[in-house]
């Protein structure tokens, strides 16, 4: 499974095509991102572009789209309906798959750091990259927006930048971070008067009593006649969009006030759908392997992954004297052994109807399990081809210039494969410590074998990051590793 990080900068700029064109463009100058949705909203003068990539390509394509939008939006004229801070108003990092949330992290901590020194812009880590728990909630970074954090800025120390000047130029400032996905979802309705709107948005909020995780907030759509509850569903998986939507109804019906439309901006995880499908259409016992389309992605993937009868096993290919595959792929394929057990071991716990009392947690766990299972599997092969593409690095010829250059990148994938492999491992052996507690008691030395697995994967594969550290040495990457290493390493 390749690695695909999200990335969705939000730029306070949507009503000139030609401004986001440039950024758009500078973007995708980076390579190796894909370009997934552009959404441009004349009314909050705000757009939000959603790409994918590695971590490399998303993170070089972030600072450019940045460094664009610094030169051609002016934060003193711009105006709009939605609170905002920064030309790149902010730049989250999610997951998808073959990456962690520490991953994401550590690129918004790189990117804010290179940022600050290169562009000379003040910025502010948010939610998980945070840190200081008072810069988690993105809306306590904003708060004061542009034109009141000029001042505080300067004046108070608890609005000190994490990287960058303590003094804002045209472009503002920007938050980054790395967070879970996020749908950013509106509900409009049929009348003229804001107050009926910031008074749904306050009782929808979590900060003033409502959902736990809606940031919610009341805006006018001028030139519609109508006005919108504005919300961030930070975790829909905990608070899922039809209960967001519910509430917004009952809370208009009680002013006569009738809805409109509800509208989802940039993209949306499939799974935040099917829950609303199934919630509205009562459905029982449903899952998301009914869906045929999912069922059907999930068969053709596991059969991609299954090597061919005709082809030598694994086992065979790891017993051949050749150096790859070697032990970085021998620690992946014990992690996705683990993750493996772990299914096993909370599949037949869900099996049981005297563990219903664990159910909701074991189907959590179960789900979360095969994704790692997966992304390990994958990346058996993932570590074979890049301490092959080291073996390459070094037979340049020793007088061309690239060869230094091309080693250290080849070593920088060698080791970000293990390194990957360690962390999504510590989190295979986190998950099963957690279902031995309430899972199913006669298979608990099952689960007992997938610690085992888990943590025989997690040393093998930090033991190939060190290895990896030789040629890499006095490169920024070094101490970002050791710090990775260190929180793995906490979990043995």
């Amino acid at each position: 499974m390749p690695q695909i990080i999200e990335c969705v900068p939000n730029f306070s700029e949507g009503r000139r095509r030609e401004v986001v064109d440039q950024i758009v463009a500078a973007l995708l100058s980076a390579g190796g991102v894909t370009l997934l949705d552009q959404e441009m909203d004349a009314n909050h003068n705000r757009s939000v572009i959603t790409l994918v990539g590695d971590a490399q390509a998303v993170e070089e394509a972030a600072f450019r789209a940045a460094a664009k939008a610094a030169d051609l939006i002016d934060l003193d004229t711009h105006r709009g309906e939605h609170p905002r801070m920064g030309a790149t108003d902010v730049i989250p990092f999610i997951p998808i798959s073959g990456a962690t949330q520490a991953e994401c992290v550590a690129i918004a901590r790189r990117l804010g750091e290179r940022m600050g020194r290169e562009l000379n812009i003040p910025i502010y880590l948010y939610e998980d990259a945070a840190t200081k728990e008072a810069n988690r909630n993105l809306a306590d970074v904003r708060r004061g927006e542009y034109e009141g954090l000029k001042t505080e800025i300067e004046t108070n120390p608890d609005r000190a930048p994490d990287f960058g000047p303590r003094k804002l130029g045209k472009a503002g400032a920007t938050a980054i971070g790395a967070r879970f996905p996020l749908v950013a979802f509106n509900v409009n309705l049929g009348t003229t008067n804001l107050k009926v709107a910031k008074a749904i948005a306050k009782a929808v909020r979590f900060s003033s009593g409502g959902l736990r995780f809606v940031k919610a907030l009341g805006l006018e759509l001028a030139d519609r006649q109508l006005v919108q509850v504005s919300m961030n569903m930070t975790h829909y998986e905990q608070t899922p969009l039809f209960r967001a939507f519910e509430m917004v109804k009952r809370e208009a019906e009680r002013t006569g006030t009738p809805i409109v439309e509800s509208e989802i901006v940039g993209l949306v995880p499939q799974q935040a759908l099917l829950d609303s499908a199934a919630y509205y259409l009562q459905l029982a016992n449903f899952t998301r392997s009914q869906v045929l389309e999912i069922r059907l992605a999930d068969a053709l993937q596991q059969s991609a992954l299954q090597p061919s009868a005709a082809s030598p096993t694994f086992l065979d290919d790891l017993a051949a004297a050749t150096p790859a595959p070697g032990g970085g792929s021998a620690s992946a394929y014990a992690g996705a052994m683990a993750a493996s057990l772990l299914m096993m071991f909370t599949g037949l716990t869900l099996a049981k109807k005297s563990y219903a009392s664990a159910h909701s947690a074991m189907q959590g766990i179960h789900d979360e399990a095969r994704q790692l299972k997966d992304s390990l599997h994958a990346a058996v092969a993932e570590d074979a081809q890049a301490y092959t593409a080291v073996m390459d690095a070094y037979k340049l010829p020793k007088d061309s210039a690239s060869r230094p250059a091309a080693i250290v990148q080849a070593m920088e994938g060698a080791a970000a494969v293990p390194m990957r492999v360690a962390e999504q491992s510590a989190r295979v052996l986190a998950l099963t410590r957690l279902a031995m507690g309430t899972g199913l008691k006669s298979a608990q030395s099952d689960a007992a074998v997938a610690t085992y697995l888990a943590e025989a994967a997690i040393k093998g594969a930090l033991r190939n990051v060190r290895e990896n550290f030789t040629a890499l040495a006095g490169q920024p990457s070094v101490s970002a590793y050791e710090q990775r290493i260190a929180l793995v390493e906490s979990s043995l």
